[in-house]
């Protein structure tokens, strides 16, 4: 994975765990035109956040870890 990705999906994780965050604001403020820089979709498929019953984007133990690493 590029650097620039590397910190786009750090990002995009610090941005899901400043507080609770909806699936369609998710998909608002992190839709992406390039398939390489869409951290929302490379998360969410390397199980670092999960979709809840009601609508929410959470970390996950994995995405939490990968925050830890970054600090």
């Amino acid at each position: 994975m590029a650097t620039e990705a590397k910190y786009l999906i750090v990002q995009f994780l610090r941005w899901v765990a400043a507080r609770p965050r909806w699936v369609g604001e998710v998909r608002a403020a992190w839709r992406s035109t390039c398939p390489l820089n869409c951290a929302w979709e490379d998360a969410l498929a390397d199980n670092m956040v999960a979709l809840s019953r009601d609508g929410r984007v959470e970390l996950t133990a994995i995405g939490r870890a990968r925050l830890e690493c970054e600090l």
